[in-house]
């Protein structure tokens, strides 16, 4: 094939699920167990528990070029940090809040239930996050990105006008701040 009659990739949106280790977790290994099949453009992050996501955690993986994120923790009343799952659904609701400010879609961001022997709904919500991803089209902040061998996305030099790349360095700084300023 020439490069005249070359066909260009189509949009494969990025998705990051941030997974509490005792349940999303176990579930997502649990989906590869019975060989379920879900949208591989997820990744997934393994952390400790749920309450530990961050704003900051949260704004970084936009910036570096996710069309979507969501965080998966234990179900009300569940959580082996008996709130960790409630301090996570405050983050994501307060995150979404300052995504709507600089202009990327909220829906870009959720959080879902799932337990340990829920392989399946892990399936479905991976599924479920990269259909909603390519609903709402690339996030703008990838235009301002470039993919490294390593697959961490880095800045290119920013010609055109700081859309929310540069609304979202400050909101990360400002939540940066006020993390330093809990501690």
């Amino acid at each position: 094939m020439n490069s005249d009659t070359a066909v260009s990739d189509p949009y494969e949106p990025k998705v990051l699920a941030f997974c509490c280790r005792y349940c999303a977790y176990t579930a997502a290994d649990l989906a590869g167990s019975m060989r379920l099949k879900y949208a591989p453009n997820v990744r997934v992050v393994h952390i400790l528990c749920s309450g530990k996501i961050d704003t900051v955690f949260l704004l970084k993986a936009f910036e570096d070029g996710a069309d979507a994120v969501y965080v998966a923790g234990c179900n009300i009343g569940d959580c082996h940090f008996l709130q960790g799952n409630l301090s996570a659904i405050r983050t994501v609701a307060y995150t979404k809040h300052l995504l709507a400010e600089i202009g990327l879609e909220p829906e870009r961001l959720e959080f879902f239930h799932v337990a340990a022997s829920e392989g399946p709904l892990f399936a479905q919500r991976a599924d479920e996050m990269t259909e909603r991803a390519r609903r709402l089209g690339p996030n703008p902040l990838r235009k301002t990105m470039k993919q490294r061998a390593g697959g961490k996305l880095a800045r290119e030099p920013d010609t055109h006008s700081p859309l929310p790349e540069a609304k979202l360095g400050r909101l990360i700084r400002h939540a940066e701040r006020a993390e330093e300023l809990r501690t």
